[in-house]
This record gives structure tokens, C-alpha cells and sequence, in this order.
């Protein structure tokens, strides 16, 4: 059977905003130093799908997470889990929200010890109580409105509306003119979206800066047969860690390091390691 014209379109707006959405998440990695995974080929795992375990062994497939220490070759440690969403009816608005939290929420559980960021970027048309579902379980909201991305595809002359009654003619001849868009035509429209959800995408990005932006106030080391070692910076914790001497006669051998990193906006991070080298390995991640 035959792909539907309105089917299509849809598709093509929902490329559209993910694109958007992935270059703007890009400017922020690349001036933060963190990797940006998003669905395609990468060495660091075996599918294109960018899925991260929870603790209860269950896969959750993410559409975006920035990480700290990440490289095509290494997964990093997760700053950041997004998750976007396209709709243009409000009838399958709360199902998709109810995804997204069963996707992050487990997660966010998981990976409590590095405090990560839990944003949702929803763009078309979602209802109130869908987007107040989500903040009342901590999530960050972009909301890029329907009328805004219509707007948006006026500068080239694209009429992108379309409801329950347009006709496939009329979906078919928005294609056709979405095909002989030249770059710079798409480039424009990006510019346009930006410039009509100026205040909603600067917020999203200020809260998403501000919860990796803080500055580590204190690092707490225990080397778990009793001694405690507090740090002023991480590079100071590294040194005794590293320093460390694992087999003095008087203690049994180290069972464990335990970590505290406090920062200054008092966000607190525990961590527990069972050897040097793995507790060495995530400080690092924070230099």
C-alpha cells in the first residue's frame, strides 16, 4: 500500500524539527566539551539506536544524551537524557508523554549519583495537563507551538497547515514544494523558528547550562576501612586517591572508595567504587 501524502508530510516536518532540535543541542556539547549521541552509526556500541540500561536491566531506546568523558570510541557518563516528541493533535498527546517518562524516569533512578538533566522538546500540539504531567515529575519543557512552525514555513511560501480535512492534492503539493527548497531556504526557516521561540529555546538552554555549569565546592574521599580525606578540587582527590597506599600493615585491604562531590548550587553526588581505578576513572570525567 502506497504511502499517504499527509502521512508523509508529517514525516517531513517531524525531520525538520529533529534536525532543528540536534543542531541546537550540538552548539551546546561542542561549547561545553560534552559528546551529543543521537540515532546513527557509532563504534561506541553495536546499534545505531542510542539505548542506555537501567538498573533493573531494562534498555531504554533515547533520542538524545550529552555526555561527559563520551567519544566515538567510549561511552561517557550521562549529563543529559532528552527526549522529543512531534504531534498535530492533542488526542495521543498524554500517551507520548507517559513514553517519555517511562524511558527517563528509570534512568534518572540509575544514574541518581550524577544528578543528570531531564529535558523533553515537544513541538506541534500538546495539551496543558500533558505538559504539566511532565514538570510535576522534574522534567524540562521546550514547547515549540504549532502556530510558530506554520510561521516559520511562510518565509519561503510554504503553507505548512493542515488538519483532519486537507485534502492529499493539497499535502502532495506541499511536498513538491518542500522538495526544491534549497539549503539555504531550510536554513531560513531554522533562522525563522529561532527567532519566534527565542524566549522558550533560551530558557530551555540557560536551565540545561545551569545544571552542568555549577562549580565543585568540596570532594569528599572515604577509602571504606575508616579513613575520610576532604578535597577542595578534584584534582586534589585524584592525588590522593592515586597516592594511596592500599596495603599499609595497618589496615585491611580498601573495600571500597565512597565519593561525596558537592557543589556550590548544593546538588550532592554519591558515588561508591569498589576499586582505585574505577573511582580514578569518574573523577577524571569531571576535570
Amino acid at each position: 500500500m502506497a504511502e499517504s501524502f499527509s502521512h508523509k508530510w508529517g514525516q517531513i516536518l517531524g525531520h525538520f524539527i529533529q534536525e532543528f532540535i540536534r543542531e541546537t543541542l550540538q552548539k551546546v556539547a561542542d561549547e561545553h566539551g560534552f559528546y551529543l549521541d543521537f540515532q546513527r552509526k557509532r563504534k561506541a556500541r553495536i546499534t545505531k539506536k542510542v539505548s542506555w540500561q537501567d538498573r533493573y536491566g531494562n534498555y531504554h531506546d533515547l533520542d538524545y544524551v550529552l555526555e561527559r568523558g563520551g567519544t566515538e570510541d567510549t561511552l561517557g557518563l550521562p549529563v543529559a537524557f532528552i527526549e522529543t516528541a512531534w504531534r498535530r493533535y492533542t488526542k495521543h498527546s498524554r500517551n507520548k508523554v507517559q513514553e517519555i517518562e517511562g524511558a527517563l524516569i528509570p534512568l534518572a533512578d540509575t544514574y541518581s549519583h550524577l544528578n543528570p538533566f531531564l529535558g523533553a522538546i515537544l513541538a506541534g500540539v500538546f495539551t496543558q495537563g500533558a505538559l504539566e504531567q511532565l514538570e510535576s515529575k522534574g522534567f524540562k519543557i521546550l514547547y515549540l507551538k504549532y502556530e510558530n512552525i506554520v510561521k516559520s514555513f511562510t518565509c519561503v511560501g510554504i503553507n505548512a497547515s493542515f488538519n483532519e480535512s486537507t485534502l492529499e492534492a493539497d499535502f502532495q503539493n506541499k511536498i513538491e514544494q518542500w522538495k526544491k527548497l534549497s539549503e539555504q531556504d531550510i536554513n531560513n526557516i531554522k533562522n525563522q523558528m529561532l527567532s519566534l521561540e527565542k524566549f522558550q529555546i533560551d530558557k530551555f538552554i540557560n536551565t540545561l547550562e545551569q545544571s552542568f555549569a555549577r562549580l565543585v565546592q568540596q570532594v569528599n574521599v572515604i577509602v571504606l576501612h575508616g579513613l575520610s580525606q576532604q578535597s577542595a578540587t578534584v584534582e586534589n582527590a585524584i592525588e590522593y586517591i592515586h597516592n594511596y597506599p592500599e596495603n599499609q600493615p595497618t589496615f585491611a585491604p580498601p573495600l571500597k572508595y565512597e565519593i561525596d562531590i558537592r557543589y556550590n548550587n548544593g546538588d550532592l553526588i554519591h558515588a561508591i567504587f569498589n576499586n582505585k581505578i574505577e573511582a580514578l576513572k569518574f573523577l577524571r570525567t569531571f576535570i
